[in-house]
């Protein structure tokens, strides 16, 4: 019984220390960092298995249905991903009502010194890539985006997606958002988790430089290939 007791404590210390943990900035700061590293491993792999297309379609339809073969994997993915996103948003909100809250009222005139444009535009680009995300999965994952689908041939859904113009080009800017959130989020990632280190640090923002640039034209060669005949548009 006293064993019991013991844990019980234990366990409600570690909330408690934990709820104490979030109420502070840098846990806020931490939380927001964490999930970010999840989503941005996750968007990598995404990119991996989207640029199977130019394989061809029975490579690319093929590793669709495998991974609608593995359940026991594709949905501990997304629960995971589902806490990431909600934990990524909701800590990204309670930063911006600190912010606010310590500065309520605005500069008269506010001039950019040291923050980059990617900076700047975090907050308006996460709901923006978040509408994107939504309209995503209803064109290609529910088949109601107002494109041609085939549950069977998702070779065939992307190839008819992006040959509309204005879905590649929605496509495009908000991949170039999501690679300006992903370029800023890393480097401020390194400072949060506290990887600050004078040797290393300059290194480190270079090559979330160079990976969101990478993420950017790996995606954006899917539509572009689309549109300029590139992939084949005859199955």
């Amino acid at each position: 019984m006293v064993a019991i007791i013991k844990v019980n404590g234990m366990t409600s210390s570690t909330a408690g220390i934990a709820l104490r943990f979030w109420d502070t900035t840098l846990g806020k700061k931490a939380v927001m960092a964490a999930s970010g590293v999840v989503l941005a491993g996750f968007v990598a792999g995404h990119l991996l298995g989207n640029l199977q297309i130019f394989l061809g379609p029975e490579r690319f339809n093929g590793y669709a249905r495998a991974l609608k073969s593995l359940p026991e994997l594709l949905w501990p993915v997304r629960i995971t991903l589902l806490v990431s996103v909600i934990l990524h948003i909701w800590s990204s909100i309670q930063l911006a009502v600190v912010k606010s809250e310590a500065r309520p009222v605005g500069y008269v005139r506010s001039k950019s010194i040291s923050s980059s444009y990617a900076s700047r535009t975090m907050y308006m680009s996460g709901p923006i890539i978040a509408l994107f995300i939504i309209y995503h999965l209803m064109q290609f994952t529910f088949g109601v985006g107002g494109t041609p689908y085939l549950e069977s041939d998702p070779y065939g859904n992307v190839i008819h997606g992006f040959q509309v113009p204005r879905v590649s080009l929605f496509y495009i800017i908000a991949m170039a958002l999501l690679c300006l959130h992903l370029r800023h989020g890393l480097s401020s990632m390194v400072q949060t988790l506290g990887l600050h280190h004078p040797r290393y640090t300059a290194r480190l923002k270079a090559l979330a430089v160079l990976a969101a640039t990478l993420i950017f034209l790996g995606f954006i060669s899917i539509p572009v290939a689309v549109m300029a005949g590139v992939i084949p548009t005859i199955l």
